[in-house]
């Protein structure tokens, strides 16, 4: 049995934290190139969050990975719980639909600091697929937004230039 990946402590993950997260697919397989797919993943992470009082303020799905900075809205927020429920519920869909594993065990988190300002930490987000060599811009990449704002907000606040 694989043993489990540290992680910090039970109290960090409850509460208004904000969190980055990267969840990487089975096999770094190259699953999030297809808007349907995307859509249907989105959709259940969408509903986790809903379910633990968790918002998301950026996510860009990467071919082989995803990001997100979400926040917790309440002090009962349980972001440990979003985590699990979000990838339970996508990886049950798409292995239904599509009839693969959608999802590595574990995943990388950071809490972030109330000095990390949010809009730079969605701008890194949105970023990745220009960093990936997969758009000019931000903009032009279409697995990528945010639940509270828009991207053009999002790049306009964090003073995105091309």
């Amino acid at each position: 049995m694989r043993p489990k990946r540290p992680r910090l402590a039970a109290a960090l993950y409850v509460g208004l934290q904000r969190y980055l997260l990267t969840f990487c697919t089975a096999h770094r397989r190259c699953l999030f190139v297809e808007p349907e797919l995307v859509d249907l993943v989105l959709a259940q992470i969408l509903q986790a969050s809903d379910g633990h009082g968790m918002a998301i303020l950026a996510y860009c799905f990467m071919p082989d990975h995803l990001h997100l900075l979400v926040e917790g809205c309440s002090e009962a927020a349980d972001a440990r719980a979003f985590v699990h429920l979000a990838k339970q519920r996508s990886g049950h869909a798409v292995g239904k639909r599509y009839g693969v594993r959608l999802w590595q065990p574990s995943y990388h988190d950071r809490v972030l600091r109330d000095d990390d300002a949010t809009l730079s930490v969605a701008r890194y987000v949105l970023e990745n697929p220009v960093r990936g060599g997969l758009a000019a811009s931000p903009l032009d990449y279409p697995f990528c937004g945010s639940c509270r704002f828009s991207r053009a907000q999002m790049l306009e606040a964090a003073c995105w230039q091309p």
